[in-house]
């Protein structure tokens, strides 16, 4: 008797797994008929922006068409002289740059201090002028500085220009770099590092630009410090790991999980496409991106 439930258990078991499985392949061909209709309406829970750099071989006015008719509202990266034409195409500007030198020379060296104080108070004004709000900086490389030192120059170079940001309403917003692969010696390569940096300065117009592929590269536990540190979050970017390629099923992070995860916290900024295509057609990719991470 005990021989014949040990074989009756055993032959249940293989089919409720074989049902399982069925439903698991159903449920991703599902996910996948999804991310092929462009013709769906989508959730928008989420907004979504795409970096201006990733489609240099297009010209701005053709990727906001492009961007707007898959529906994306906004193009990352771009600085006051393509602002009128994000604004002529209804698109909005999440991420604004043009104050920073360089992503090596940053606010942990004193030695760029005055440049950069000088170049931020002036773009400043412009981004709120202009109706933005997030101005992104950077670091910069570590020149054999400790973490400790890089933090404190860091809070001498950028204190100075809270109270400016404040009276404008602009976020001056520092982007997490691996410093593996892209950016060997960059310092802020470590979401705690900026959450630090965030706490000492003590200012909700200093915020982390939390880019997805470069925190899997250098820290991994991705939605672990998403949920934890959303507060000192104001934008993501996305790629693909590895390469920085397209964020489909050929690379190793759980986008949608990922994205339901920035959901849960309550965000209400930007999620940009930061991957570089490889397929000939350039728009499918992004526009599959803008589908997947569609929660």
């Amino acid at each position: 008797m005990s021989t014949w439930n040990r074989r009756t258990a055993l032959k249940t078991l293989l089919t409720s797994t074989a049902t399982v499985g069925a439903l698991g392949v159903a449920s991703a061909c599902s996910m996948e008929e999804k991310q092929a209709d462009s013709s769906a309406p989508l959730l928008n829970n989420i907004k979504q922006s795409v970096c201006r750099w990733c489609f240099q071989d297009m010209s701005l006015d053709d990727l906001c068409v492009a961007a707007k008719g898959m529906g994306i509202k906004a193009i990352d990266l771009v600085g006051p002289n393509d602002w009128a034409t994000l604004k002529k195409h209804g698109l909005d500007s999440p991420m604004c740059n043009g104050a920073e030198i360089n992503l090596t020379d940053g606010f942990n060296n004193p030695r760029f201090h005055a440049q950069l104080q000088k170049q931020y108070s002036e773009m400043i004004p412009k981004v709120a002028a202009a109706g933005y709000t997030n101005l992104i900086c950077f670091s910069g490389s570590r020149r054999g500085m400790s973490d400790e030192v890089g933090l404190a120059n860091c809070v001498r170079g950028l204190q100075p220009l809270m109270a400016l940001a404040e009276k404008h309403k602009v976020v001056l917003v520092m982007e997490l770099l691996n410093s593996k692969i892209d950016h060997h010696d960059y310092q802020a390569d470590r979401t705690s590092w900026g959450v630090a940096l965030a706490k000492k300065l003590g200012s909700e117009h200093f915020k982390l630009l939390y880019d997805i592929y470069h925190m899997q590269i250098d820290e991994g536990d991705v939605i672990r410090n998403i949920t934890d540190h959303h507060a000192y979050i104001a934008h993501y970017h996305t790629a693909g790991v590895p390469g920085r390629h397209e964020i489909d099923d050929s690379q190793e992070l759980n986008y949608p999980a990922i994205m339901r995860a920035i959901k849960a916290t309550g965000f209400q900024g930007y999620v940009a496409q930061e991957f570089i295509p490889t397929k000939t057609d350039k728009l499918a990719s992004l526009r599959q991106a803008v589908r997947i991470c569609d929660v």
